[in-house]
């Protein structure tokens, strides 16, 4: 399975140009990808550079064969009545069973600007991997308070599914909302975190625990874990921000990241961060997971 994450600055690129055409030929040109995660997706905010439009429609025609699920952290009306969306969008060719749109937590910072923030999750069967929940997200950049309970409740969304496929609820009559669901330990989490790997909020993520409806010992840990590491042990992860722009900050660095837990560690084949488009503020990363 082939996934490309992005946070796409509501595709906006350098050159001021905002198109949706281009990050998607740009995700293409890294991977035949089976599953591609957005962040900043807009729709409806004409105040913003560029003026972008409905964007998970135009997504949705540039990917034909594709099912697309975008998860809106905002969604809100101007003065006027014009709806407004911004958030995070899931598109996979693959078998979905299941999708959640969490949003997580805002709690007060009055010294910082910010927003609400969302994590969409989308449950589909790879041929491959079988079953897996696909979660993306898109952190909270000025508030470092904020950041980490959304941090902390990532992880918890984590422990609750394993919680969850360990000891399923019982199933109700097919056709009804009670019907059985796939619940499934493995996982992937990406998008951009807004935080380096000194950030307390990347240890967090990655904090492990077994999951407690299991007898002791009954479990091995399950546990979210960075990708990069497992495919590259001796090479500091590449930059994924400030590469070309350094509006925020003199110097590059890394915080679009891509999680597995640890069932799906030794099936990373790969992860790479392609470090020359600047169809964004941001760089793409692909992770390859096989048997």
């Amino acid at each position: 399975m082939k996934l490309v994450t992005w946070n796409t600055q509501w595709c906006c690129g350098l050159d001021g140009v905002v198109s949706v055409k281009r990050i998607i030929e740009g995700a293409r040109a890294i991977a035949d990808f089976d599953v591609l995660c957005l962040q900043e997706i807009a729709s409806g905010f004409g105040g913003m550079p560029g003026r972008p439009g409905d964007q998970p429609a135009d997504v949705q025609a540039l990917l034909p064969g594709f099912q697309v699920f975008f998860g809106a952290a905002v969604d809100e009306f101007d003065a006027n009545g014009k709806h407004q969306r911004f958030g995070n969008l899931i598109a996979t060719r693959l078998p979905v069973s299941r999708v959640q749109h969490y949003p997580l937590p805002w709690p007060a910072d009055p010294k910082a600007t910010s927003m609400p923030r969302m994590c969409t999750v989308v449950t589909l069967t790879s041929p491959d991997l079988g079953s897996v929940r696909v979660m993306t997200s898109h952190l909270e950049y000025y508030s470092a308070s904020q950041r980490l309970a959304q941090a902390k409740a990532l992880r918890d969304l984590h422990v609750e599914a394993c919680n969850l496929a360990a000891a399923p609820p019982v199933p109700d009559t097919i056709g009804t909302p009670f019907q059985a669901k796939l619940h499934t330990s493995q996982a992937i989490l990406c998008g951009d975190f807004n935080m380096p790997a000194a950030d307390p909020g990347y240890d967090e993520i990655q904090r492990p625990f077994t999951a407690p409806s299991l007898p002791a010992g009954g479990a091995p840990d399950m546990r979210l874990q960075d990708a990069w590491p497992l495919a590259h042990p001796d090479r500091p992860h590449d930059p994924t921000f400030r590469l070309f722009d350094r509006t925020y900050g003199p110097d590059p660095i890394a915080c679009d990241f891509i999680f597995v837990s640890d069932a799906l560690a030794p099936r990373v084949r790969n992860v790479e961060v392609d470090l020359q488009t600047q169809a964004s503020d941001h760089q793409p990363v692909l992770i390859e997971l096989g048997n």
